[in-house]
């Protein structure tokens, strides 16, 4: 029987310019408001923190130093 991706969120590993597959799905979750985010479209993540973001004005606000 095939499983299907669909509904399910991925687990990423999240590299500099990339990211690697390590278990299928469709979407991740935003670290931060916990928007869901089509692999299609996930366009930010912290490498060091290995978590993924759903806009640049969450990214920036969760890596700023405090």
């Amino acid at each position: 029987m095939l499983m299907s991706n669909t509904d399910r969120p991925a687990r990423l590993h999240y590299m500099a310019n990339g990211f690697r597959v390590l278990a299928p799905g469709d979407h991740v979750l935003c670290a931060v408001s916990g928007a869901r985010i089509a692999l299609g479209d996930l366009r930010y993540w912290s490498v060091q923190g290995q978590r993924a973001f759903a806009t640049a004005a969450l990214a920036s606000e969760a890596l700023r130093p405090r």
